[in-house]
């Protein structure tokens, strides 16, 4: 297409159209014979195509009117030139600024270095030796005034950390109208509080339920742990058990004595009277406190407090025994005073003696001997035998003290037609007595009374013995819809010291879950005629052979592996390790269950051990009932807080 024509206007007359070449024109070769022919034709104006456009014109009836473009523009002044050159540029600025780029700005900056670096060396070769040298001596008095004070002020900047900030100063948080902050609250009327201190007791709140790990305090340098091998001999000369090691925790890099003498645990004296603080049924107050081990090697399969100290004694397969200081302040709360470990002896039942005044441990395996560990003298000593009794005594993993301290009871090898329990002094260790039972499969569980002068022995069958020291057999009762009986406990007082260990509660479990609560203050008010009375004496005691319990539990539907009363008989705690979270606190003497806890998200996992402590004199003060410890399957040891 050819270019289109320019027609000028606003005002000016409009000229002849000067013809252009057409696309056709521009197709044909100058050099060809037909454009050579064709040229007079163009000399004398005629391009070959007039006539085509002479038929458009006229079938459109529009004229096409072309201006010469050269004739039209007007010649550039000085300005619009100058203007050209700054935006398009030319020739010489070109040239220009290819000389200016000739250079890297590299290679100009290095040759000036070295021409500095000329100049140095001549300004040195013309320094005295002596110039060369100077001695750092300090500035003057106020000047490092002025200096330290810029330092302060920045190191001060520096340090600081990032996430503190200055508003929250004026942040104002309400304790008590939020239920899942109620527990920030250090007394009850506490309630609002300002940013700062709100940050203070979440930190707070989050090292008691997270402690310091591990690897932390590791990386930290804090705590060290060095392992010894302990093998010395007692003051008697018997030999200790050769196979052990002892694993001093290096807390505060002490022997045991002496830390538990710092620590101001071994001066403590007796516990002072106080006011006991009765609970009421329904809801209870259980608060969480730090937990005491994390996860561990093995599961936690016997838990002890310690009768007057707060210490807690936790074991379990992995052969350690583990010493814990019962400790809420953080951050080092319930720290690790020392451990235990025996090769090759899977822990099964480990305690404390119950006298205050002792200071043994007795611990045991599914092995033919037991351990004795002094605290007092570090010595470890090695009962491998029941002289005249091994036959029956083939394991040595289920043993129980007496609550006066005076007796060990260790059950024996089940037989076909009953069971054994051979009864120790726990000064001397040697034999005093056997308990054998007529019970179809053999002794499931058995209990001390507690004055420590009986025992209380369950069969498999649910036939329950009452056993003293002194008299033998006193009664036999059975339990009520007893189907396979796993675990007995006793608790609380009844009145009457004298008759059957003074215990008021009796509760016995079964494989089906199911609990059955017994009360004995109920058994005296059914004695019928006193046994001066020869007509009617009572050949059983004045225990009814088949008692009605006073309430049955079925809140547990896998088989009840744990029952344990608290130190004043006022809770029973009911657990089965087969199922997680299978737990439930019983209120006595309603006995009824509480409702608020657990609750569905309390972490308990699969209960393996569970142990019911004495609190501190000044936690008692504060509300506290009691403390109650549960071990895991995984190897925790958590601790918890039942306030009145």
């Amino acid at each position: 297409m050819a270019p289109q024509a320019k027609i000028k206007r606003f005002g000016f007359a409009e000229e002849e159209p000067v013809q252009t070449k057409t696309q056709s024109e521009q197709l044909l070769d100058p050099e060809s014979d037909h454009d050579a022919e064709l040229q007079p034709a163009r000399d004398a104006g005629w391009s070959g195509f007039e006539d085509e456009e002479q038929a458009s014109d006229e079938s459109d009836g529009s004229v096409d009117i072309k201006v010469d473009e050269e004739e039209d523009a007007a010649p550039k002044d000085e300005e619009e030139e100058e203007l050209e050159r700054l935006i398009f540029g030319d020739s010489a600025g070109f040239k220009a600024g290819i000389k200016s780029f000739a250079l890297e700005p590299s290679t100009i900056l290095h040759e000036e270095q070295q021409d500095e670096e000329l100049d140095d060396e001549i300004d040195i070769q013309n320094i005295a030796d002596q110039d060369l040298f100077y001695t750092d001596a300090p500035p003057p008095a106020h000047a490092g005034t002025l200096t330290a004070s810029a330092t302060a002020d920045s190191e001060d900047e520096e340090d600081k950390p990032a996430w503190e900030d200055s508003d929250d100063e004026r942040l104002v948080v309400s304790l008590a109208s939020v239920p899942r902050l109620r527990k920030l609250r250090e007394t009850e009327a506490d309630d609002v509080v300002n940013g700062r201190e709100y940050v203070r007791r979440l930190r707070k709140q989050y090292q008691r339920l997270y402690p310091t790990p591990e690897w932390a305090i590791h990386a930290s340098g804090k705590a060290k742990r060095k392992r010894a091998r302990a093998s010395r001999d007692d003051e008697s000369g018997e030999e200790s058990a050769s196979d052990m090691d002892v694993d001093d925790d290096d807390l505060s890099t002490q022997p045991l004595a002496r830390l538990l003498k710092d620590a101001d645990i071994m001066s403590r004296t007796a516990r002072g009277s106080v006011k006991r603080r009765k609970l009421q049924p329904g809801t209870v107050d259980v608060q969480r406190l730090d937990d005491v081990s994390k996860k561990g090697p093995s599961a936690i399969t016997s838990l002890s407090f310690h009768p007057a100290y707060p210490l807690l004694l936790s074991s379990g397969p992995s052969s350690t025994l583990s010493l814990h200081h019962i400790n809420s302040d953080p951050p080092n709360s319930n720290p690790l005073l020392t451990s235990l470990h025996i090769k090759r002896t899977p822990l099964t039942t480990t305690t404390f003696h119950p006298s205050s005044s002792d200071s043994r441990i007795f611990l045991s395996a599914r092995r033919r001997y037991f351990h004795i560990w002094n605290l007092a003298t570090g010595t470890v000593e090695k009962v491998s035998r029941v002289y005249g009794h091994q036959h029956e005594q083939r394991t040595m993993e289920y043993f129980s003290l007496s609550p006066n301290g005076k007796h060990m009871a260790l059950r024996g090898s089940s037989k076909k037609g009953g069971g054994v329990i051979n009864v120790l002094d726990a000064s001397t260790l040697q034999w005093v007595t056997q308990v054998r039972i007529e019970s179809r499969g053999g002794v499931a569980d058995f209990t001390w009374w507690g004055d420590g002068n009986g025992l209380c022995i369950a069969g498999k069958n649910g036939e329950v013995t009452e056993w003293s020291l002194r008299e033998g057999v006193v009664g036999r009762w059975t339990d009520e819809g007893a189907v396979g009986t796993t675990i007995i406990a006793v608790g609380g007082k009844s009145g009457r010291e004298t008759w059957i260990g003074g215990d008021r509660w009796v509760a016995v479990g079964s494989s089906s879950g199911i609990v059955n609560v017994y009360d004995r203050r109920a058994w005296l008010e059914q004695l019928p005629v006193s046994k001066n009375n020869a007509e009617h004496e009572d050949t059983n005691d004045g225990v009814p052979r088949n008692p009605k319990p006073l309430r049955v539990l079925d809140h547990i539907t896998t088989p009840t592996s744990h029952l344990a009363f608290s130190p004043d008989g006022q809770i029973l705690l009911m657990a089965s390790r087969w199922k997680h979270n299978a737990l439930r606190l019983v209120h006595l003497p309603s006995a009824t269950v509480y409702k608020n806890w657990p609750r569905e998200k309390t972490p308990l996992g699969r209960i393996t051990s569970v142990a019911w402590g004495r609190p501190t004199e000044e936690d008692e003060k504060e509300g506290c009932v009691a403390l109650l410890a549960m071990g895991s399957e995984t190897g925790r040891v958590r601790l918890w807080e039942v306030r009145g």
